[in-house]
């Protein structure tokens, strides 16, 4: 392709509301364009990332003997009630009617619709195992798009579906999903590793995310020090820590009159923020719960979620519900009195000695408090796990890291099946529920998320995998009618080749010319210059610093090379 006939327009200046190197290098590339907050309109040269992204997710997928497939985006109301789901995912789905008042919604996620068509067409264990998979635009509503593409209202994804008979079988499907995901983010370029995860919404048994270690991730992981474990901060469970043992001391309200916060309350008792239990005030749909987690500690709001069997909406209390709640004003509450729907006491605090809670009374708190003795709740590891917890599997220290989430495989077990009567016939011809999994990849995120991986101050830095043409040719003096035509040539054998080639016609400085290559992102630039007199062209890699001078006839040879080192073929 010729540059100057394509539609690319690239930026010299940053956009400002681009925050991360993947959105402004995108948008300064020209590989897209924003048309409202979260949606982006896809340039050419950023299709052909996507596409060849695509491609291969197709191709590892087809390996598998998944079979493609593709649903509706517009969704009727009655599938997702039928699952109980149509009001758990809340605001984030896009809901609409027709003119006949009929619901629907622009599909989010699509394990209904899948479940549905398995209900409908299998109906014999012989018809198993079975997997489908599409690649469609998805959309949610999000609170807050952020960094472009990785955290949009309308992305691409590839969700795939996996039917079985047993759990043996849905243990095999889960793996060779497991090694396919590998298997494409490896081709993508991508340095990724799989981390246990919450099941969140999609509900099931188990399921792991492959995350990519980004300062700008939205997702914070456990990585153990010593072993392979991983799991997302949602996830990750933390080993209590057990106080040292003590005599019980008979409880004992002290005045703290504005003294609130655990800093002022250490600065107080003279102690330590070990010594205190906090109490947190939450509102779960129409339910008020308090938890316990010791003073250094954090609530995992997910945990608690989960402990509740799920909720719409949950978030801090207000001033009003905790004095509700407490009949003191925030800062004081405790468990000893306290009017909520339920109390969860994460494990730690049973494992402590004589500490110190709010009284839930304005200005007073408790000392010498102790769980089973002075008040009771539903225990549990409710905390979120830090830096240097022991890995629950070696008991070695964990370290914490920011990931980007690139894909997540769900075994989903019955939770849809049964729900919405998706059944088949056994050996014995009795009518079992089919065993489900879900394998999901963020096709567009994948795409910004090479970016954040693969980029250096002057602009994107493609795998050769999936970059949108392989290698550039670039007349250095476009007046130059030698020059031309040798670039010309080239660009004409490269093709004949089978090798995505850009021609860099523009009447423009060859600074330009290599600033434009560099923040695009093509992997190989030839430069036909001066020396093209004594037979000789430049090239460079994008990743590498050094400049090879070859010689004319031998440059073909030298970008086969390129792609033999890469394991592709042409």
């Amino acid at each position: 392709m010729k540059l100057s006939k394509m539609l690319i327009n690239t930026l010299r200046e940053t956009p400002a509301e681009a925050e991360i190197a993947s959105h402004q290098l995108m948008l300064r590339a020209g590989m897209m364009r924003k048309m409202a907050s979260g949606i982006y309109n896809y340039m050419p040269l950023g299709l052909r990332v996507l596409k060849k992204i695509e491609d291969i997710v197709r191709d590892e997928m087809d390996k598998t003997g998944a079979q493609e497939f593709l649903a509706s985006a517009v969704l009727p109301s009655e599938l997702w009630k039928e699952s109980g789901r149509w009001e758990v995912f809340g605001p984030e789905m896009f809901k609409l009617k027709d003119r006949n008042q009929r619901e629907f919604c622009l599909g989010p996620t699509h394990e209904e619709v899948f479940t549905d068509i398995a209900r409908n067409e299998i109906k014999s264990y012989k018809q198993l195992p079975l997997n489908l998979y599409q690649i469609q635009t998805k959309y949610r509503d999000e609170r807050r798009p952020r960094f472009g593409i990785i955290r949009s209202r309308e992305f691409v994804m590839k969700d795939a579906y996996s039917f079985d008979k047993d759990y043996e079988g849905l243990d095999i499907s889960y793996n060779k999903m497991y090694e396919a995901y590998h298997n494409i983010f490896k081709r993508c370029g991508l340095i990724c590793k799989c981390v246990e995860a919450d099941s969140g919404a999609m509900g099931g048994s188990g399921s792991a995310e492959f995350m990519v270690k980004s300062e700008i991730g939205e997702d914070e992981i456990a990585f153990c020090t010593a072993c392979e474990y991983a799991a997302n901060i949602e996830k990750a469970p933390s080993t209590p820590e057990h106080s040292e043992k003590e005599d019980l001391k008979e409880i004992n309200k002290i005045a703290t009159p504005g003294v609130k916060t655990i800093d002022e309350l250490i600065n107080f008792f003279k102690t330590t923020s070990k010594k205190f239990a906090k109490t947190l005030i939450y509102k779960a749909d129409d339910r008020v719960v308090a938890v316990m987690v010791r003073g250094d500690r954090e609530v995992n709001e997910v945990k608690v979620v989960n402990a509740l069997g799920g909720a719409i909406e949950f978030d801090m209390a207000d001033p009003a519900t905790v004095k509700s709640a407490t009949s003191a004003e925030v800062g004081f509450a405790g468990p000893i009195g306290i009017k909520v729907d339920a109390l969860f006491v994460d494990e730690e605090i049973a494992n402590m000695y004589n500490f110190i809670i709010g009284a839930n009374e304005t200005g007073y708190h408790f000392e010498n408090v102790n769980y089973g003795r002075d008040f009771e709740g539903k225990l549990g590891d409710f905390r979120k796990a830090v830096e240097g917890d022991k890995c629950p599997k070696c008991g070695k220290p964990m370290t914490m890291a920011r990931g980007i989430e690139v894909g997540h495989i769900f075994k989903l077990g019955t939770k849809y099946s049964e729900t919405m009567g998706a059944n088949f016939l056994d050996e014995k011809g009795d009518s079992k529920p089919l065993i489900m999994g879900c394998y999901g990849i963020g096709v567009n995120r994948t795409m910004a998320t090479v970016i954040e991986q693969n980029h250096d101050e002057n602009g994107i830095i493609w795998p050769l995998s999936i970059a949108p043409y392989q290698v550039i040719v670039i007349p250095a003096v476009t007046k130059d009618e030698e020059q031309v035509r040798i670039a010309d040539e080239i660009y004409n054998k490269l093709q004949q080749m089978g090798i995505e080639v850009l021609l860099d016609d523009r009447d423009e400085r060859a600074g330009v010319k290599f600033k434009d290559a560099d923040l695009i992102g093509i992997p190989m630039r030839i430069t036909v210059g001066k020396k093209v007199k004594e037979g000789n062209v430049e090239f460079k890699l994008r990743n590498a610093s050094n400049i090879e001078l070859i010689n004319i006839d031998e440059i073909y040879e030298r970008v086969v090379e390129e792609f033999k080192k890469n394991n592709l073929s042409l």
